[in-house]
């Protein structure tokens, strides 16, 4: 329950800093995933973010829709759906920049706690199979 709860406070938190960009958390967490790795396959960003296909479509369909992202038919391979920003999708990502310090000076943790908490959870999501492997953040 406390993980459930805290994971749920989090994302509340993320709210009002996202509201200014006109995203949800899902969605930020979308393009972050495509700020580090634009051109990313539907199955691909699923398994990066943990999110089945009956989530992350409309999530995309919605990003689409608002000029963030378009999704193309590879060239190689018919059957792989890319996810590809545009420049407005790119351009979101300097606005955004400063969401992460505001969340973490909103967070009543150390950074030696914080990077802690991230390491477990890491930790925990791999040895449930979640992840292939833990990140090193």
């Amino acid at each position: 329950f406390p993980l459930y709860a805290c994971a749920k406070e989090v994302v509340r938190r993320y709210g009002p800093l996202l509201e200014d960009l006109g995203l949800t958390y899902t969605q930020y967490i979308c393009l972050m995933a495509l700020w580090e790795q634009d051109g990313l396959s539907v199955h691909e960003l699923g398994e990066r973010l943990c999110l089945d296909s009956g989530t992350l479509t409309p999530l995309l369909k919605r990003l689409e829709a608002a000029g963030l992202v378009t999704r193309v038919r590879s060239a190689a391979d018919e059957r792989r759906l890319e996810v590809h920003l545009t420049d407005e999708g790119r351009s979101l990502q300097a606005r955004a920049a400063s969401v992460p310090a505001k969340m973490a000076c909103g967070l009543p943790l150390s950074a030696e706690e914080a990077l802690q908490l991230g390491q477990l959870l890491w930790t925990l999501l791999a040895r449930m199979g979640v992840q292939e492997e833990a990140k090193e953040n």
